[in-house]
């Protein structure tokens, strides 16, 4: 037990006089809300004291940092030996653009890079498809080939920055232009490192960027976590993210079990079709959580994860290695807090989020910019965001010691409960077979369209406050500059890939395309016939359309 026995009988008395103290003045100063509870209406008692703690066992449920099961953070040094990473999502416009923004970043002292990229190039179609008109690069970078690629690495030291770029369908073909060019710099794929998000059972679950169906998708996953595993050991080959389900509506809870429910489905799928042992490659998988505005509840989700990932490695699948039950995570503050009214109001919020997966222990960090709920962030805005994080690191003293709110009976209670309930989910969705038989139910996506539901009802009922919206408001509108990206880009994409079309080798491309697709009708591993193919020049689309041809597309049933 945490607590002696004697620690919790006197405990219990002093509770019971001060309630009876707080009865009496409760009938004269009664509480602002009959009932109290977090974003995700786990309730809130008034008071957290031994007694709500009182199974803990201090060794296997709390312990110390490094040690299983981890819940106070994978270091033993925590931030003292290193801070988190700061690395800023950026994307727009142009590989040019983005390139300018990434060394604008850089010296401002960003340590890692994020690529968010157009919404074609995430679907896996080029930008001169009738289908993508309209949206190059408008909500991220367009690349259709490696000569796009080229231009975005220009300058940038492969071999000393680690590279996250949030993209799925297409992971593998982004992926092998990232190898592509290290190669042609002559640096070994063994130097190089980042993360390639690769997620798609949260794509059928809440962003809803498709190619083809849930199990040749994993399988695609499989291929880069193998072809990692054997050939570039420093990169994190999937980000199994829950933010975009935490976007969508998911609460605390859902987000945690959804997200590690499909980390477990990724492991037992590679053990299945790629015979390796689960301490070969469960050392590079890495998460991706979502820090929202509830400061505690965020905290103690963060905790949970870990030490829900470190009893699942160890004990379901056998792990031997400690690495392999660390869970390693990304975090970025919620985009879904933030609010068009009052939009300065959002580096408040952002602050707050991004202390909270400091205190949760992260180990890489993108804070959102204020004006994100209203056009991609300008260089002013992202700048703003940065600094939020150096001051965390800098002045507040967050990062002196590891998990500081250890102990305390609300968070430790907290976050037995929030770990308790994910199990719920997780046992729920192994008894429906797995995570792709849940998806085929429906059974995440109507959690969350229920969860998003009720979160809505409360906005509109005022039982939930958001200033600015529906709380303190104001008729002042509040005006930002906004960044626009021109029609005009559209254009000098278009010209770009018309001309690396012009000038390739028509032989070659079709023969790597040709190689690829007998690969995908065997089952072989595609990454080295997609790095082939895209220093051949092959664009996004034409190898996605070989995926697309032998695996199936993927419609969303459009569950209600």
């Amino acid at each position: 037990m945490y607590f002696s026995k004697g620690v919790l009988d006197q405990s219990k008395q002093l509770r019971k006089k001060w309630e009876d103290n707080i009865r009496k003045i409760a009938n004269k100063t009664p509480d602002q809300k009959a009932r109290w509870s977090t974003v995700s209406d786990l309730e809130i008692k008034r008071l957290y004291t031994p007694e709500e703690i009182k199974n803990t066992n201090f060794e296997s449920d709390i312990g110390y940092p490094g040690e299983f099961p981890f819940l106070r953070g994978n270091q033993p040094t925590g931030y003292r030996g290193k801070y988190w990473t700061f690395r800023m999502f950026a994307g727009m416009g142009s590989a040019a653009d983005t390139n300018k923004r990434w060394h604008m970043l850089i010296n401002s002292g960003q340590t890692g890079l994020s690529t968010a990229f157009d919404y074609p190039t995430l679907m896996g179609y080029d930008t001169d498809d009738p289908k993508a008109r309209g949206e190059c690069g408008k909500c991220g970078v367009a690349i259709d080939t490696l000569e796009d690629f080229l231009q975005l690495m220009d300058g940038i030291p492969m071999d000393q920055v680690t590279t996250s770029m949030t993209i799925n369908p297409p992971a593998s073909v982004l992926w092998a232009m990232y190898c592509a060019v290290a190669e042609l710099r002559g640096i070994p794929l063994a130097k190089i490192g980042g993360t390639i998000q690769n997620d798609m059972l949260k794509e059928f679950i809440a962003q809803k960027t498709f190619m083809c169906p849930p199990e040749p998708s994993v399988k695609l996953i499989g291929d880069t976590v193998e072809f990692g595993t054997r050939h570039v050991p420093m990169w994190n080959t999937i980000s199994i993210s829950g933010y975009h389900i935490r976007e969508a509506g998911a609460t605390a809870v859902q987000e945690l079990a959804f997200t590690l429910r499909d980390g477990m489905e990724y492991v037992e799928s590679v053990i299945a079709q790629k015979g390796l042992d689960v301490d070969d490659f469960a050392p590079r998988l890495s998460f991706f959580f979502n820090s929202h505005i509830d400061f505690f509840e965020e905290i103690c989700k963060l905790r949970a994860a870990r030490r829900i990932w470190a009893k699942v490695m160890r004990d379901r699948y056998q792990a031997k290695n400690p690495r392999s039950m660390w869970m390693r995570f990304h975090t970025q503050t919620a985009g879904c807090s933030l609010t068009a009214q009052q939009p300065y109001n959002n580096v408040v919020r952002t602050a707050l989020e991004a202390l909270a997966a400091v205190l949760g222990g992260t180990q890489s960090l993108h804070t959102n910019s204020l004006d994100e709920v209203l056009c991609l962030p300008s260089d002013h805005a992202v700048e703003i965001a940065l600094r939020t994080q150096q001051i965390i690191a800098e002045e507040t003293g967050a990062a002196n010691t590891m998990d500081p709110l250890a102990g305390s009976y609300f968070v430790e209670s907290l976050t037995n409960e929030i770990e308790e309930k994910a199990w719920e989910y997780i046992h729920k969705i192994d008894e429906m077979g797995g995570m792709i038989d849940a998806i085929e139910k429906g059974f995440p996506q109507m959690e969350i369209a229920d969860a998003a539901y009720q979160f809505q009802r409360q906005i509109d009922a005022g039982e939930k406050i958001m200033v600015g919206m529906n709380k303190y408001v104001t008729d002042d509108e509040q005006k930002i500059p906004l960044l626009d990206i021109d029609d005009a880009v559209e254009q000098d994409q278009i010209k770009r890939l018309n001309a690396v079309r012009r000038k390739r080798n028509h032989r070659a491309v079709t023969k790597s395309l040709k190689d690829l697709k007998m690969c995908c009708k065997k089952g072989d591993n595609v990454m080295p016939f997609c790095i082939e193919a895209v220093k051949n020049y092959a664009s996004v689309q034409e190898i996605c359309d070989v995926y697309r041809d032998v695996y199936g597309e993927y419609r969303d049933p459009g569950l209600y």
